[in-house]
């Protein structure tokens, strides 16, 4: 990298663990990373927001129809069935279970919608200066619970396992989900919030004569520099705090609340399926060897990862991280906070297994003859979810350097 005059470095602290740096200017292809984690602190590339805007405008338009037209269609018993995503939804609501249903609303419709529409609604608002704070501020939350990549593969779990009992074809909505899927998945890729508030919001960056101890980090739109009077940040205008508020509090809580439900999840049923009137119920795990019995070894492998592996993995890495914080337990720092992403990426894909769920409710549904409906494991495995997603939200990494470290100053 070109040596640079101190003037045009600028201060700002690692936003996972709090190490200050100075950052010279950065090319396009270029990304600076923090060199005592190594995580990257800023972004050299840059999409524009009339790119991303198409992006999103076209995932719209696409939206209805990958939404509303079948998936899947099946010939079951002489009957020519549709499975499309709002089916689904409705069949799981109906049959008695709202909370289930509404995290895959969420995951699977409205973060989907709510992200395209804030980066078109971004685009309409820079042309009539709206305000973009609160679409930002929004839109980065919204992002770790966009998951349509998990219910296209889901459908095709679906695919597969619904094989056994009908005959099985394409919906005319299976394209669109597929291109809306590969939109959503650049959106997610090239939208940067750090860039967006610099851009659209521009502040001076701290001298390098401000005392390091007055420079906090903003979580909310990555700002580093003094808060104001009322102790908030100047570009965003949210609290300012040098850590997250009871993070190891609300950490634990969601942690321990985590291992409670997936006791039930894994023991009660999680499906139940008629078959002329007669009751066969299924464990996670024993759907998952039906799977192995009925040749669909790769399947079964993929339901094992999503389904059992992940989530015993997350809270497994989460109990580590908040015992050696609370202890003050020393070990390799780094590798801990690589632990903490890689949980952090895949914890999502357990809600491979809700999915399936609601999709086959939508298809096996053939009164006394053959029904398919979830069983009371079903909440629990939805709470252990949404509960190991809250602990990595709420977990604040820069605790992990709190431990033994120092605050230092690093040139990157």
């Amino acid at each position: 990298m070109p040596k640079h005059h101190l003037s045009q470095l600028r201060v700002a602290r690692c936003g996972y663990c709090d190490c200050l740096l100075q950052i010279p200017p950065l090319m396009r292809d270029q990304n600076a990373e923090c060199p005592r984690c190594m995580s990257v602190t800023a972004y050299g590339r840059d999409w524009s927001l009339n790119r991303l805007a198409a992006i999103a405008l076209a995932a719209l338009i696409l939206m209805p129809l990958a939404y509303t037209e079948p998936l899947l269609k099946i010939n079951l018993f002489g009957v020519n069935i549709n499975a499309s995503l709002w089916e689904g939804l409705w069949q799981m609501a109906w049959q008695g279970f709202p909370v289930t249903a509404t995290l895959v609303l969420l995951c699977a419709v409205a973060a989907p919608a709510l992200f395209a529409g804030g980066i078109f609604y971004l685009w309409i608002a820079r042309r009539f200066r709206w305000s973009l704070r609160p679409c930002l501020l929004i839109l980065e939350k919204l992002k770790e619970w966009v998951m349509l990549d998990v219910y296209l593969l889901a459908l095709g779990v679906t695919a597969f396992k619904i094989r056994d009992y009908a005959l099985l074809n394409g919906g005319f909505g299976l394209v669109p989900l597929f291109l809306l899927t590969l939109l959503m998945t650049l959106l997610m890729i090239h939208f940067n919030p750090a860039q967006l508030w610099q851009r659209y919001y521009p502040l001076p960056v701290p001298s390098s004569n401000t005392p390091p101890e007055q420079i906090l980090h903003c979580p909310h739109c990555h700002y580093s520099g003094q808060p104001n009077v009322a102790g908030r940040c100047p570009r965003c205008l949210m609290k300012i705090r040098t850590r997250y508020q009871q993070s190891l509090q609300k950490t634990w809580a969601a942690v321990l609340a985590a291992i409670v439900m997936l006791l039930p999840a894994n023991l009660l049923p999680i499906s139940i399926l008629y078959v002329r009137g007669v009751r066969a119920e299924d464990t996670i795990m024993s759907g998952i060897l039906s799977l192995v019995q009925n040749n669909n070894v790769p399947i079964a492998i993929i339901v094992f990862v999503a389904s059992i592996l992940v989530p015993l993995v997350k809270i497994m890495v989460m109990l580590a991280l908040l015992i050696s914080v609370q202890f003050r337990i020393s070990w390799r720092r780094r590798w801990q906070l690589n632990l903490f992403r890689f949980v952090s990426i895949i914890g999502r894909w357990s809600m491979l297994d809700l999915f399936v769920l609601a999709l086959m409710m939508s298809l096996v549904d053939r009164d006394q003859i053959l029904s398919f409906t979830l069983g009371p494991a079903a909440f629990f495995f939805c709470a252990a979810v949404y509960l190991t997603m809250l602990a990595a939200e709420w977990f604040d990494t820069r605790l992990i350097w709190d431990v033994h470290a120092k605050p230092t100053t690093s040139r990157t």
